[in-house]
């Protein structure tokens, strides 16, 4: 998959590395994953998106082949903010001060934060999937729980989260993502046999606890601080979510945004959770349209 993109290992904050594929011409374009993926999930839908923008697809700090840093006791070495000081250190290092910015899942909550740290760099920012990680904490249901059960798994203390994962890692990738609206057949086998084989990756299911074990305490420090501080996001927003996925189930979307940010617009697609592989036309199609010609 892929082919037609070029492969980097550029340095990103804190001494890490981030893998990097990147084709075309025109206005910068950074798009990231989400969980338990890597940048592949892009694949139906980077390759057009390379004939009108200078597409970059980026792994975050400890999924995919980039690095995995060793998680700390204070959770900042997978803090959003790390991860998207790695993604504006990519972008600098392929000389893109400015870019437009398009995320799913976990890495929309990397998209989020550095839209909000880092305001002057995001152009425009499209978010598949989420709603802000403070407001689905604080908002969290039963429903809600038992859909996003990876949520309160992936926090437990190590090491029990990582011997179950790195135990097989293929099923993990399978339950996860065989368990939501359009099952496996949503996934083309080369992206399923990509994930599978990251995941088995030495240090990728530390990783992926790191990830959410921040998103459950610093990140949430940060969300706090930056809403007394009245920090809204200033650039236009687009939210996308899928019509039968939990987080359009169990919360607002919209409405969620609108808070924390000054310009939002949005809509459901008719899909589940992974827009980008289950309604890779209709999010082509949204990208084309609030990304434009910019």
């Amino acid at each position: 998959m892929l082919d037609d993109f070029a492969i980097h290992d550029l340095p990103g904050a804190d001494g890490t590395t981030i893998r990097v594929r990147t084709a075309g011409t025109g206005a910068p374009l950074l798009l990231l994953h989400g969980h338990p993926q890597t940048h592949a999930m892009w694949h139906r839908v980077a390759p057009a998106l390379a004939q009108d923008y200078a597409v970059v697809l980026a792994d975050l700090r400890g999924y995919g082949d980039s690095a995995k840093p060793a998680p700390v006791e204070s959770g900042a070495a997978y803090a959003k903010r790390a991860m998207a000081q790695d993604m504006v250190a990519v972008m600098e290092g392929l000389g893109h001060r400015q870019f437009l910015l398009g995320a799913h899942d976990r890495g929309a909550r990397v998209a989020h934060r550095l839209a909000l740290d880092h305001p002057e760099r995001a152009r425009r920012l499209l978010l598949l999937d989420v709603a802000p990680t403070l407001a689905m904490y604080e908002g969290t249901t039963d429903a809600f729980a038992r859909a996003y059960w990876h949520w309160f798994f992936l926090i437990q203390p190590a090491p029990l989260p990582e011997r179950l994962i790195a135990a097989d890692p293929a099923a993990y990738v399978r339950e996860v993502m065989g368990r939501r609206h359009a099952g496996l057949a949503a996934f083309a086998p080369e992206a399923l046999a990509e994930y599978e084989r990251c995941i088995a990756l030495p240090g990728t299911a530390a990783g992926i606890c790191g990830d959410y074990r921040a998103s459950a305490g610093i990140d949430l420090e940060h969300d706090r601080a930056d809403r007394d501080a009245g920090r809204r996001l200033a650039m236009p927003l687009r939210v996308l979510w899928g019509a039968e996925g939990a987080v359009g189930r169990n919360f607002d979307v919209l409405a969620l945004w609108q808070a924390a940010a000054d310009t939002v617009s949005g809509r459901a697609l008719p899909c589940g959770h992974y827009l980008a592989e289950e309604a890779p036309d209709a999010v082509l199609a949204e990208m084309r349209a609030f990304f434009g010609a910019a």
